[in-house]
């Protein structure tokens, strides 16, 4: 089980409601503060400087949302981290799990604990203007108030302990790997924003700026991004950025402009809202401005209302298609990263009868056989290594309290993945190197019917992801099992692992597109029994058109390719649960294996990783 020692937050609880008193701070005392997971642009990982949450609860997982009231501390988030955040948090704190028809929400919980008239606060930059707005509304019903406080009170109790923003030089994302000049993009840009007859369009999304400009960073770990705000106009482009972070070669990328409209106006990360504020002060008629709703409750105030075009914006959706430089450098990034697994996946199964390996030793290896690739940057996420029950906590990472040895009778789930120059990765694999159970392999095989009935899926255009969730689950729904995280996140090209607005969900949003031929997505059903074990498999697809012998009302039909090429073990498989065209799927995504894993593996002369390879994909009879 995921075993560690909770730290004690009763001091750090004790300095933040005396904060929520202080009227040199807050004004007029607040009943409530809210502390979100992200950072001022909405980002899923996060910056060490932004790690408030995690800070003031003890709870370190990707998502969720912590609530204090003068009495009372609460923490909601989903299935994917039941099990870690009871472990962390103290006794202080009470898990709200999201997802659980018994669960209240954020505000029908407020609107349960709060006296009458409440104020709650929640730093401005760290809320949406979506949620924002719901939330205030909701509140409002109650007679409440929704309070912006500018301060921000964890970083007051956090104190000079906090960590300093990061520094590091920006980068160029060459046109090799990028495939479009920043030109180009503005171009495309500029077209999009005509045509909704917006004058300007606000980014506040730090892979979005990346994208557009062709620059990386590596201001948060894994995440090749950088601390900047943009806002193009028809005729102008501002590019909000500590200037320190822009090396003289990067200064020259940002001024190879074709004209007054591509010359780029570099002014203070820290000025941001003042600019937008400006843009409708002091007479000046300006028109339409398109921001995403996404975007901070501090930035989107400074445009008004009615000026407002409230849609995702173009970036993120020219964004998530990719031309065809992108496509082809995540299909070589991956086969590179197979060759790691392969090495990895090799060697493990001859050090696992020894006895030796931990969690954290076998990850670290991983590690290593990845920095042996060409074009190699970092890790994209942390690795979860997983044994045995280890492996029923959806997103674990193992620390020195939590490490546990590989065992031959324990399954193993390892998902992992990196950052390549020309792409990025995300691979999840559960494997068992001594004799699974019959119920495993049952479990097993029920996930891997989900995932093959994703990559085989054939759709019409204008389908949206969650229309296909349910056939990832059919094969556990009959069982009577289920999961309760996603089938598939986007996957950004040498940019952010999780990247929107695709995605494939049992969960429906205001922001789910069509999905669309250009588009990586992962595919990872899995199931999970607390205690016992886990399982995923996970493959990252790329959608493609394909020809059908009809085409009904002229749509256009779509199709999955699997990018990743790494063996999926078939001693954890039933095969009388498998039907003909699934055991068909099977061997030809293995045969797929060989021939391009294993050329690439023999060049490499990785001699021992062919082998094991060769073995892993012995057809299924």
């Amino acid at each position: 089980m995921f075993a560690c020692k909770a730290i004690s937050t009763t001091h750090l609880l004790h300095k933040l409601r005396g904060l929520m008193k202080n009227k040199n701070i807050v004004g007029d005392a607040i009943q409530a503060y809210i502390v979100p997971s992200c950072d001022a642009h909405q980002s899923e990982y996060i910056a060490a400087c932004d790690n408030r949450r995690e800070f003031i609860s003890g709870f370190s997982g990707s998502a969720g949302t912590a609530v204090i009231t003068e009495s009372e501390a609460a923490m909601w988030t989903d299935g994917r981290y039941f099990l870690q955040a009871q472990s962390q948090m103290d006794s202080n704190w009470k898990l709200m799990k999201q997802g659980l028809v018994e669960t209240l929400s954020q505000e029908e919980w407020l609107l349960k604990v709060l006296p009458e008239g409440s104020r709650v606060g929640v730093d401005p930059f760290l809320f949406p203007a979506d949620l924002w707005k719901q939330f205030s509304s909701t509140l409002e019903t109650e007679g409440h108030t929704l309070v912006a406080i500018e301060t921000n009170l964890i970083d007051v109790v956090w104190g000079d302990e906090r960590p300093a923003a990061p520094q590091d030089e920006v980068f160029i994302q060459e046109f090799q790997y990028a495939g479009k000049t920043w030109q180009d993009k503005i171009y495309q840009v500029r077209k999009k924003m005509e045509a909704k007859q917006a004058d300007n369009l606000v980014i506040t999304a730090l892979d979005e700026v990346a994208w557009l400009f062709n620059l990386r960073g590596s201001d948060i770990v894994y995440n090749p991004v950088f601390f900047a705000y943009a806002v193009v106009g028809l005729e102008t482009i501002s590019l909000f950025i500590d200037k320190k972070k822009l090396s003289p070669a990067v200064e020259s990328h940002l001024q190879e402009s074709s004209g007054a409209k591509f010359t780029i106006d570099i002014q203070p990360y820290n000025t941001i809202l003042n600019f937008l504020q400006s843009l409708y002060t002091g007479g000046k008629k300006c028109g339409k401005t398109w921001i995403s709703r996404k975007s901070s409750h501090a930035i989107n105030k400074c445009i008004p209302l009615s000026k407002q075009i409230t849609q995702i914006t173009p970036i993120c959706t020219l964004k998530a298609v990719k031309n065809t430089v992108e496509i082809e450098g995540m299909k070589k990034a991956h086969i590179r990263d197979a060759v790691a697994l392969c090495e990895y996946f090799c060697w493990l199964e001859k050090e696992i009868v020894k006895g030796t390996q931990t969690e954290i030793s076998a990850s670290n290896q991983l590690e290593k056989f990845r920095r042996e690739q060409e074009l190699f940057v970092s890790l994209s996420f942390d690795t979860i290594s997983s044994s045995g029950a280890n492996g029923a906590i959806i997103h674990y990472k193992a620390t020195p309290e939590t490490d546990r040895p590989l065992r031959l009778d324990e399954s193993y789930l390892c998902d992992s993945g990196a950052q390549y120059r020309d792409g990025t990765t995300d691979v999840t694999r559960t494997m068992h190197f001594g004799t699974p159970t019959q119920h495993q392999k049952d479990c097993f095989t029920r996930v891997l019917k989900g995932v093959i009935g994703i990559s085989s899926a054939v759709f019409p255009n204008g389908t949206n992801g969650h229309q296909l969730d349910c056939l990832a689950r059919l094969s556990l729904w009959n069982s009577g099992l289920d999961y309760l995280h996603g089938t598939g996140h986007g996957v950004g090209s040498f940019l952010n692992v999780h990247e929107g607005p695709q995605g494939i969900s049992y969960k429906t949003s205001a922001t789910d597109v069509h999905l669309e031929a250009g588009m990586f997505l992962s595919d990872e059903p899995g199931y999970y029994e607390d205690g016992q074990f886990g399982i995923r498999l996970e493959n990252i697809v790329f959608i493609k058109p394909t020809e059908r012998e009809h085409n009904f009302r002229n749509r256009g039909f779509l199709t999955f390719e699997e990018v990743t090429l790494v063996p999926i073990q078939t001693k954890m498989i039933d095969a009388s649960l498998l039907n003909a065209k699934e055991v068909d799927w099977l061997n030809n995504y293995h045969m797929r294996c060989r021939k391009i894993v294993g050329d690439e593996l023999l060049k490499q002369g990785r001699n021992d990783a062919w082998q094991w390879l060769m073995k892993e994909t012995t057809p299924l009879g």
